[in-house]
């Protein structure tokens, strides 16, 4: 079994309620997860032990939250190459955050990346069985890649 921290940025608790749902389907994979806060998180240290990442924030003005951005550089003090990860986010209008996440730990810390790109979600979809199931799947694909 390895172990996943599932790391969010929330305001409304959209990405909250995603966050839950993908650390569900790491679960439903036979793993195990962890959810936190990225403010919970207060230097590299409290990121290690885990195989695997998956960070998630909502889309804000077409772009990433601060938080985000400052604990993507925390982050980043943690050697990441290699390790699993996943990125998703909530949005209203537009989606540009959780690709955004994606493409700094595909291309800036080399890691192994879910194979299904990043997760974005409309807010109005996030409550319903197609968005649950959604989140779910993606936790799972992302507990799946520690088996092949």
């Amino acid at each position: 079994m390895k172990k996943v921290l599932v790391a969010y940025v929330s305001r409304t608790g959209k990405t909250q309620k995603m966050a839950d749902y993908i650390a569900e389907g790491i679960r439903f994979s036979g793993n195990e997860a962890d959810i936190k806060k990225t403010t919970e998180i207060k230097n590299e240290k409290d990121l290690e032990g885990y195989d695997g990442y998956v960070f998630g924030c909502p889309t804000y003005h077409r772009d990433m939250t601060a938080g985000m951005k400052t604990f993507l550089f925390v982050a980043e003090k943690l050697n990441l190459v290699g390790k699993m990860g996943g990125a998703f986010g909530s949005y209203t209008h537009s989606g540009e955050s959780a690709p955004m996440v994606f493409d700094t730990m595909q291309y800036v810390y080399k890691m192994d990346m879910v194979d299904l790109g990043p997760l974005s979600l409309k807010e109005a979809v996030i409550d319903t069985t197609d968005g649950t199931r959604a989140c779910q799947d993606y936790g799972k694909a992302i507990g799946q890649k520690f088996t092949n």
